[in-house]
């Protein structure tokens, strides 16, 4: 879709839930918040949080969902590198940067107003504190930004409710200490804004807002839930590179860096569990959809995390290697370059031998990783190919379990307690001979172009 066409469908969006909330459709100023969501939401580090991701985050919602979608990932510093000035303008009177890191203002330096005290509220957060990354810095300034740029067209409420659903796209929380979830803490804030700012509700209807915004936030991880595992993987392939900018610059980021990238995943799918993935309130979503949410997610880190592990040895052995030679190695110096459709490129995986009698999968997930190396994922990236030739000659060669052992001396070596030599010698001379001699050939290849 281009830009122009998302910014069209923002606007129609926008105008459709406003007016349909009874609002003040003003279309001028609400194609100018159109074309500042979808300018942020294309920004040159975005690869998944993207106007299509809105767009299907807000898919089959109220209006109060759709306006909640199209603002939720509106301010991403991570992935950004920042806040642009185009939106800065909203919350710029309400935080600061201080050692690199973002602040709510204290009085008198703060310009308190309803909107800004009804935010802070829904979100539990308080005057000077420090904002950070995983923790609501993101949403909360999202759900600001929203609230500033809708005053003048729906009432406190309604707003109030928008806040609330972005806040629920706040990700991976477990239940408090006191055994409440984050829904149930969502209820109780609701709960003191309705009483603090006269909004009119009773206890059922805050009820209603909590299920919606579970309902919202569990269509932001629907990914998670794909009852397609490589479907899964493409979007997690989307997501490496927001916050990785290094493999933006195909055919020039270093082993290091990609392993590090490689290695950054894996670690957040072993720390993912279904049940901080989908959330669940007073039988929003019901027990059957909800079981199969949890199900369906379960099968799919389980993939992940193998399919991660798998490829962060090959890489983790590659990167090795390459100290032999230097510190700072570019992958495609130890593989190839990526492949282009207009110029055949040589690879590493051309000079792996095939494997007389390779390793037979035990289990359905073994199974299915092995096929995902092999075959590779189904949607192509930009940085990366789809299937994982080192990985799958090792797991051929040396079986999941050796992968296995080889993941966790992997992980001694990124923290420094063992050598790279020392990670080489640990590994099957078979693989380490052939990826040796492989990596050679690769290079007589260039050797003998250049001398053409």
């Amino acid at each position: 879709m281009s830009t122009a066409t998302d910014k069209q469908k923002c606007l129609d969006c926008l105008t459709w839930a406003i007016a349909d909330l009874q609002g003040q459709v003003d279309t001028e100023q609400l194609t100018k918040i159109s074309n500042l969501i979808i300018q942020t939401m294309t920004g040159p580090w975005r690869s998944f949080h993207t106007p299509n991701h809105i767009f299907e985050v807000g898919a089959g919602g109220d209006a109060i969902e759709v306006i909640s979608a199209l603002f939720h990932d509106l301010v991403y510093v991570q992935v950004d590198q920042g806040i642009s000035v185009n939106i800065s303008r909203y919350i710029s009177p309400y935080i600061k940067e201080d050692r690199e890191q973002l602040v709510i203002l204290e009085p008198p330096e703060l310009q308190e107003d309803v909107i800004f005290n009804m935010v802070l509220m829904l979100f539990g957060f308080n005057h000077g504190q420090p904002l950070l990354p995983m923790s609501g810095q993101n949403e909360f300034l999202s759900a600001l930004i929203a609230g500033k740029a809708l005053e003048k067209m729906l009432p406190l409420s309604k707003l109030t409710e928008i806040a609330a659903c972005i806040e629920a796209t706040i990700p991976f929380r477990p239940q408090s200490s006191s055994g409440l979830t984050s829904s149930d803490l969502l209820f109780g804030r609701l709960v003191n804004a309705n009483e603090v700012f006269n909004l009119g509700w009773n206890d059922e209807e805050i009820g209603g807002f909590v299920k919606r915004a579970v309902r919202l936030s569990n269509r932001d991880v629907e990914n998670f839930a794909s009852t397609n595992s490589s479907h899964f993987l493409n979007n997690t392939w989307n997501l490496i590179p927001e916050t990785n900018h290094d493999l933006k610059n195909v055919n020039s980021y270093t082993v290091h860096g990609y392993r590090v990238s490689m290695q950054k995943m894996e670690g957040f799918m072993n720390f993912l569990s279904p049940e901080i993935v989908f959330r669940r309130y007073r039988n929003e979503p019901d027990e059957k959809s909800y079981y199969k949410l949890l199900a369906q997610t379960k099968q799919n880190l389980e993939v992940s995390r193998l399919y991660l592990g798998t490829k962060l040895t090959s890489i983790a052995i590659l990167e090795a290697l390459s100290f032999r030679i230097g510190r700072d190695i570019p992958l495609s110096t130890m593989m190839g370059e990526l492949p282009l459709e207009d110029m055949p490129v040589v690879g590493l995986e051309q000079f792996l031998p095939e494997i007389t009698e390779p390793y037979q999968p035990t289990t359905p997930i073994e199974a299915e990783v092995l096929e995902l190396l092999d075959k590779g994922r189904t949607v192509d990236s930009s940085y990366d190919v789809k299937n994982s030739p080192v990985a799958t000659f090792m797991v051929k060669s040396l079986g999941f379990l050796e992968m296995s052992r080889m993941l966790f001396l992997s992980k001694e070596f990124f923290k420094g307690n063992l050598t790279a030599e020392e990670l080489i010698k640990s590994c099957d001379p078979y693989v380490i001979d052939n990826i040796k001699s492989a990596v050679l050939q690769l290079f007589d290849s260039r050797k003998e172009a250049l001398s053409q």
